[in-house]
This record gives structure tokens, C-alpha cells and sequence, in this order.
């Protein structure tokens, strides 16, 4: 049976939003998660998660979000896959202030906090051919289509951490992988470079974009554009992966609290956002280090805040 009224509604599933249902129920508070997908967020896209604490040995994406769920789960934490279209905010029985949050059925989740997590969507190109041949032959992710693209050749845009890994990642199963890279330099960080340097199957396409996606059915290549001389050349590929940066998913909060020029909602340390009640982390929250480990992070902060909200507005606070 659905909750009248949840003490907290939590937006978007992946390790913001699950850690934030962890101290939530631990807390005792009475809370819902609701994620159009599944919950994991951009961990089920991840190959392999190196950096993150206990797992000297690294862990693939899909095990850290699974580990991650079951622990939320095992402390109450409802999870449920429903896309989140509205957010409105009214008063609700004795309470100033509460929120109402529509879903794509036409069904209603009533809360007196937010905890939006929703993170962020990898951009695209905009060119001609993108719309066309995407999800045949052009993607944007490597460890959910790299195994189609066994001994062929594919293309890989951008020049930063994710690129470099991803590219690394295809050379598994691909002939022939070309970094397409609009600068003179790579940005991602040194030790990706050097590893890159040393597979054979990986080439360089430095000051260069892409113009235009070619095929007729399915991707036969890409037209290239050199960012200095305009000059124009085709590099013939059965892929292109796309990894050009990453844009905050925040269009449901448009207009309700401060964002920055990108999108990216702005808040204090505590994760409070210029609307009161309403709380953000993870990757949709401006900063400057976008990693699971300051997800998760950012996730039981905003748990706490929203729990201390809750309890003032609802006069049990100590």
C-alpha cells in the first residue's frame, strides 16, 4: 500500500540517490526511491570501478550498483520504477509546504522533502547521420555494444578520462580504434595516457571533429574535419562511441531552484537548494569532482538534511 505522505521522496537511482536511501531508513524516516530505469545510474555503464574504497581489486559497475541496492533495500528502502514527469509544491494538511510528484502513469507520490539525485546524460554530437544510426552503429556505451564490434573497426569521441577508458575497453574486441579528439592534447589524466600509448590498436585523430556520420543502414564511417586547416578527410568505421562530456538531468526542477549557466543545481555544503525542502546530490549538483565516491558522499549528507527537515517541520526534532 502506497504512502499518504512520505517523510522523503527520493529522485534517481544511482549511488547518490541509493546511499541517501540508505541513511534515510536508517533513520526511520519514511521514504520511496523512484527511478525510471534501473537503479545504478552511470555504474551499470561502467566496465570496471577502480578507485572506489574496499575493492583493492577493483568492481565491475553493475556489482558495485547491485551491492548497493541490496544494502538500501535490506534496511526498508523502497524502490520503485516509475518516471518522474512534475514536481509541484502545495500545502497539504497541516503542513506549509509539501511536494507532489506526478509519474508518467498518471499516479501521484505525495512528501515533505526531496532528495533529487538524478545525475547527468552524456551530450551528444548534434551532427548529421547521429540521430540516425544511433543504436545501429553509433553509442554511447562501450561496455553495453563493444562486443558487436569484434574485429571491426570503430571510431571513439572525446578526450577525457571516459573516451580514453572506453576506447581502451573496445580495443578488446575491435580491429581498430581512432580517438577523435577536437584539441591538440588529450585531457584525461596521465596514467590513462600512458596506458593508451602502449596499445598498438589505438590511434590518435588530434584537432580534429566530427562533421558528419556516414551509412547507409548501419554506420560506414565518419566524415572528419580538421579544426586548424578545415581539411576533410574519411575514416572508414562500423562504430563511433560518443563521450564528449555530460549534461546535469535537472529540467524537473527548472524554474523551482538555482541552477548555474549549464544547468547544474547550486547548493550549500549540507545540500540544501534555494527552495527549502528540496535537497540535491550526485552528478545534477554543481562541483568539481564527479565520482561515485563523492556520490556517495553527497548522499548521506543530503539524508541527514532532509531527515532534520523533516523533523522540524513536523515538531520532533531534538
Amino acid at each position: 500500500m502506497k504512502q499518504e505522505l512520505h517523510d522523503i521522496i527520493i529522485i534517481g537511482g544511482g549511488p547518490a540517490g541509493l546511499t541517501a536511501g540508505l541513511y534515510a531508513r536508517r533513520a526511520g524516516m519514511e521514504t520511496v526511491l523512484l527511478e525510471r530505469y534501473l537503479p545504478g545510474g552511470q555504474m551499470l555503464l561502467t566496465e570496471r570501478i577502480d578507485n572506489y574504497p574496499a575493492f583493492p581489486d577493483g568492481v565491475t559497475g553493475p556489482e558495485l550498483a547491485e551491492r548497493m541496492k541490496a544494502q538500501a533495500c535490506g534496511v526498508g528502502l523502497i524502490i520503485e520504477q516509475n518516471n518522474v514527469i512534475e514536481i509541484k509544491e502545495e500545502k497539504y494538511k497541516e503542513f506549509r509546504k509539501t511536494f507532489r510528484i506526478i509519474i508518467e502513469s498518471g499516479e501521484e507520490y505525495r512528501g515533505l522533502s526531496i532528495i533529487f539525485a538524478t545525475g547527468a546524460a552524456w551530450k551528444h554530437l548534434d551532427v548529421p547521420g547521429e540521430e540516425k544510426f544511433t543504436g545501429r552503429g553509433v553509442s554511447y556505451c562501450a561496455t553495453c555494444d563493444g562486443p558487436m564490434f569484434k574485429n571491426k573497426k570503430v571510431a571513439v569521441v572525446g578526450g577525457g578520462d571516459k573516451a580514453v577508458e572506453e576506447g581502451m575497453y573496445l580495443a578488446k574486441f575491435a580491429s581498430e580504434v581512432t580517438l577523435i579528439h577536437r584539441r591538440d592534447r588529450l585531457r584525461a589524466a596521465k596514467i590513462l595516457q600512458e596506458a593508451l600509448t602502449k596499445n598498438n590498436k589505438i590511434k590518435l585523430c588530434l584537432n580534429s571533429i566530427i562533421s558528419s556520420i556516414e551509412g547507409d543502414k548501419v554506420v560506414s564511417g565518419v566524415k572528419v574535419k580538421n579544426t586548424r586547416d578545415g581539411a576533410e578527410k574519411d575514416i572508414p568505421c562500423q562504430g563511433v562511441f560518443i563521450f564528449v562530456g555530460i549534461k546535469p538531468n535537472s529540467v524537473l526542477l527548472k524554474n523551482m531552484v538555482k541552477t548555474d549557466e549549464k544547468g547544474y543545481i547550486l547548493t550549500d555544503s549540507d545540500m540544501n537548494t534555494s527552495s527549502e525542502g528540496i535537497f540535491a546530490c550526485g552528478d545534477v549538483r554543481k562541483k568539481t569532482l564527479q565520482q561515485v565516491v563523492v556520490a556517495t558522499g553527497e548522499g548521506a549528507q543530503a539524508a541527514v538534511s532532509a531527515q532534520r527537515y523533516v523533523e522540524t517541520l513536523k515538531g520532533t526534532a531534538y
